[in-house]
């Protein structure tokens, strides 16, 4: 059996479910497009080439495995996107959760399935098909379960919605001694600088009182004063509009001290080092083309 356990984003990692960047697929149509970052850069001609992209998970595995990690990988699917693995499931406490993604996402969940056969059925969670959630939308903070959601009556339409009022009110079903918070995001479909697709793109915790944050990621102030004097406004380190599109809050944590970031983050690696953070810093802003970055790349297994 392998063992679950998160309790927060930045608890020793012991184990962790990497995306594969491999036979990632030709570049997709503009209609295909899932997000409006992947869109720009289709529509550019600079959408990322597998080669680059196999380069920079190599580089993020390496960092991962130096530091004592066992990473498990998806088995392989010929021309499929499997990056974004934290899209497909998460773990709270000491359940595994089946993420409900698109549809045309299905195949990426069975291309873990033999990992997730290998954890104690009981503590698997499969919601049901109206609970729209994925993993990106869900940090797990100790006492609190911080959700990304978007609760607007056009939530049908907008195709960077990815986690309903049934997910939230799911999780709150699941897990009623946690304090579950939601926070409205903005969302476009359009422009990527005005897309906040998940929470992790407008929000993280790092070490173990602090936070990386972009304020107008919220669609209601209310929501970012939340996290603000929760975390302590000296804590958190906020970030631009620029930044945001560049995925600066989708940094990944190994530990309360280390953390893994993207190279030309010069400004929040700069400051992540003056609070004291060991920072691993790994190309990886060719996959960020497609809305992502290392957050959303890994599925966090076990934490210490």
């Amino acid at each position: 059996m392998i063992p679950i356990k998160i309790l927060n984003e930045t608890g020793q990692l012991k184990s962790v479910i990497l995306g594969i960047a491999h036979s990632n697929g030709p570049t997709p149509l503009a209609e295909d497009a899932y997000d409006p970052k992947s869109l720009e850069h289709i529509l550019a001609g600079t959408y990322p080439l597998e080669k680059d992209m196999v380069l920079e998970m190599d580089a993020f595995n390496l960092v991962l495995e130096k530091h004592g990690v066992k990473v498990y990988r998806p088995e392989l699917i010929l021309d499929y996107n499997q990056i974004f693995t934290r899209d497909i499931g998460f773990v709270i406490n000491d359940y595994f959760i089946k993420a409900n993604i698109l549809p045309d996402r299905d195949r990426e969940y069975a291309a873990i399935q033999y990992i997730v056969d290998q954890i104690d059925p009981d503590k698997v969670l499969i919601p049901p098909q109206e609970v729209h959630i994925e993993g990106g939308d869900v940090i797990v903070w100790n006492d609190y379960l911080f959700i990304g959601t978007y609760s607007l009556p056009d939530y049908s339409l907008i195709q960077t919605a990815r986690t309903n009022k049934a997910g939230v009110d799911y999780i709150k079903k699941m897990f009623p001694h946690k304090v579950v918070k939601a926070f409205d995001l903005i969302k476009s479909t359009q422009e990527a600088r005005d897309n906040a697709l998940h929470l992790d793109c407008c929000f993280q915790p790092i070490g173990t009182d602090k936070g990386i944050i972009y304020k107008e990621g919220f669609l209601n102030v209310a929501d970012y004063q939340y996290l603000r004097d929760l975390f302590g406004a000296e804590n958190l380190f906020h970030i631009t509009r620029d930044e945001m599109y560049e995925m600066n809050s989708n940094v990944f944590s190994i530990s309360p001290k280390v953390i893994v970031s993207e190279k030309n983050f010069t400004r929040l690696n700069q400051w992540l080092k003056n609070q004291g953070f060991t920072v691993e810093e790994i190309p990886y802003a060719e996959i960020s083309k497609q809305e992502g970055l290392l957050r959303c790349s890994t599925l966090p297994l076990e934490r210490m």
